[in-house]
């Protein structure tokens, strides 16, 4: 069974069991947006959706299962913003242990754009006669600091990979079993700024060399082809020559990249192989699979100036989330234009 199809089946299951803790109406609303959301993101709002009730059903004093449309269309304005201001930060029994949980407003802005989603669809439905959701604003984003690597620190990654001399004695053990794939990862991370789940997902057959290209699955599903350089192709060819030798364990036979116990690599050893690597290099940024898909963002519209090669290859549906990341390197632009242009002759 193909990566993707066992995700699939793996997150189908997943929101199955978490819409058996949300009220009864809630299967008519996912059964209403399964053609156009991705299994990512309706499993993104039924954990929204869990603390949203529970919240309700403490300032109702009812049941989840007590809870009916009518319920849900006597929400009011205030009683979502009152939850909103309850999220900033709020207790959660977990494991018989009381925990603090807090969200920032990019937290709570995710949390009210799942909300807006579901009054919408019962809206549209005429199953309630207002939607409060949309009333309520968004939380002020306040811009971070994009981190990504510079090009000496790209190289000195790079070179750390590829001999480990700053390692620890444990992690040099593993080290000479994983190098050369460790490379070819971080190489194909830095050179095409594909997604962790893009590179976990690929499978042997889904490179070509006769074009230098990879078929991808992008966010959402959709199929895609993006291409590579020589120094990609050389770290690649490079693992498969090792890869060759390795049987997989039965159902992972077909990726691309595997874990020592012989199967498909996660995204958490992903993760965290990039960032064993980053923190010996550069120990004051926190870099992650996320943030060479930056760089390689980065680089590539300092090369070519092209926004919207830069959105096409990095698979970004809306052109803003690409001028957003790279604003910065325009401002830097039009410094530089300022001072091309000379009215008078020194």
């Amino acid at each position: 069974m193909e990566y993707n199809e066992q995700i699939k089946i793996k997150n189908t299951v997943r929101l199955r069991q978490m819409l058996k803790d949300l009220p009864q109406f809630m299967s008519e609303f996912y059964k209403g947006i399964s053609d156009r959301i991705s299994y990512r993101t309706r499993t993104s709002y039924a954990s929204d959706f869990k603390l949203f009730f529970d919240y309700i059903c403490s300032i109702k004093n009812k049941k989840m299962h007590e809870l009916s449309i009518d319920d849900l269309g006597k929400i009011s304005v205030e009683d979502i913003e009152d939850f909103m201001e309850y999220i900033s930060l709020y207790e959660k029994n977990r494991d018989g242990k009381v925990i603090l949980l807090k969200n920032d407003e990019k937290g709570k802005a995710r949390k009210l754009s799942s909300l807006r989603t579901l009054f919408h669809y019962f809206y549209k439905k005429r199953k309630i006669k207002s939607n409060p959701a949309e009333l309520v604003d968004l939380p002020k984003l306040h811009e971070k600091a994009i981190v990504r690597l510079e090009v000496d620190e790209v190289s000195k990654l790079l070179d750390e990979v590829e001999d480990g001399k700053n390692l620890t004695e444990r992690q040099m053990k593993f080290h000479e079993k994983t190098k050369v794939r460790d490379l070819a990862i971080i190489t194909l991370l830095l050179g095409t700024g594909m997604r962790i789940s893009e590179c976990i997902g690929i499978n042997i057959n889904d490179i070509n060399f006769n074009t230098n290209s990879i078929k991808i699955i992008r966010k959402g599903g959709n199929e895609s082809i993006i291409y590579f350089g020589d120094e990609v192709l050389k770290a690649l060819l490079n693992y498969l020559k090792q890869r060759e030798n390795i049987q997989a364990i039965d159902g992972h036979e077909h990726a691309l990249f595997l874990s020592l116990h012989r199967k498909r690599i996660t995204d958490r050893a992903l993760q965290n192989l990039v960032k064993k690597y980053a923190k010996i290099v550069t120990p004051l940024k926190k870099i992650s699979p996320h943030k060479l898909r930056s760089t390689y963002g980065t680089n590539l519209y300092r090369e070519t100036g092209d926004i919207y090669l830069v959105a096409d290859i990095l698979g970004h549906k809306d052109i803003n989330t690409t001028k957003k990341h790279y604003a910065s390197m325009d401002e830097d632009r039009k410094r530089l234009a300022a001072k091309v242009v000379k009215l008078r002759e020194s």
